[in-house]
């Protein structure tokens, strides 16, 4: 079994949002776990599972589906982004490997040039050439300077390009903030991302989110394992205050893996988005009855 998690840049127009759902849904095999949409981010993040060849179905279909009627000449919203589908990463689950994950996202991004006329630049284990590995790398406005992977443009005209990639597990986990200025969230994220000398395998901003009026540190978990998070949000939380504000409270986008849950069950249980069925295993079981 393989995971799919990829990032819609459409958050607002929920007929959108849901007729990309729905042609993930309707391919036959596959486990629409669930989707989350965000008016300021402008962007919705589906996970689906099922074999690899049910995933990289559900995940063309999604791609087609988004660059029909996705226009990203005309998108606005606080997060990066390249593409109508921008960012498609494949996991493996279970007793799958990461050469399989990277076999079905190879695949994938082959169809969605061959079906949708969207380019395809491979990212993370799937990359075909080092300066790729790292999404932030190629994700930009001009992306790299180089020709994508598949296809022959640097950008679809309305449907830019998508980001294929194979990762390991990622948790996104966000922290609202009792203020409103992006600022203090942006030095926050300084504090505590692996870049700027902070957390191991913390990828984190700070922005200020329009439909909350606060502010919000955003951050992509790349290793929990290595990684200590309930260290993580309390520096947070300390560096929060030391800017006179606090941390109100914690956010899970998507599902997080069992095991992430044991190693620091406080730590999700700062999100108000948390429950059981947040939890991968359990959502799986659930869906299969």
């Amino acid at each position: 079994m393989l995971e799919c998690v990829p990032n819609f840049s459409e958050g607002r127009d929920q007929a959108v949002v849901r007729a990309i759902a729905d042609a993930i849904a309707q391919t036959p095999g596959v486990l629409l776990l669930g989707w989350e949409s965000d008016t300021d981010h402008n962007r919705s993040v589906m996970t689906f599972a099922g074999t690899p060849d049910v995933v990289v179905e559900a995940a063309v279909r999604g791609t087609g589906k988004a660059a029909e009627l996705i226009d990203l000449s005309a998108h606005q919203g606080v997060h990066p982004r390249v593409g109508a589908a921008d960012v498609i990463p494949f996991i493996p689950l279970d007793d799958s490997t990461m050469d399989e994950a990277v076999a079905a996202a190879h695949r994938a991004g082959e169809e969605i040039w061959r079906r949708c006329g969207v380019p395809v630049y491979f990212y993370e284990h799937a990359a075909r050439s080092p300066g790729r590995q790292r999404l932030e790398r190629v994700r930009r406005k001009d992306f790299d300077g180089a020709p994508p992977d598949v296809g022959n443009l640097a950008a679809h005209p309305t449907a830019g390009a998508s980001m294929v990639g194979a990762r390991g597990i990622l948790i996104a986990y966000n922290v609202q903030l009792a203020t409103r200025d992006a600022a203090i969230a942006q030095a926050i994220a300084r504090k505590i991302r692996e870049s700027s000398g902070g957390f191991p395998h913390v990828k984190a901003m700070g922005i200020y989110l329009a439909s909350r009026d606060c502010a919000q540190v955003s951050m992509n978990l790349t290793n929990f394992a290595e990684t200590p998070l309930e260290r993580v949000y309390e520096t947070i939380a300390s560096a929060a205050r030391e800017h006179g504000t606090e941390a109100v409270a914690g956010e899970i986008i998507g599902f997080i893996p069992r095991r992430a849950y044991e190693m620091a069950p406080k730590f999700f249980r700062h999100a108000e988005s948390f429950s059981e069925s947040r939890i991968l295993e359990t959502r799986i079981a659930e869906l299969l009855g």
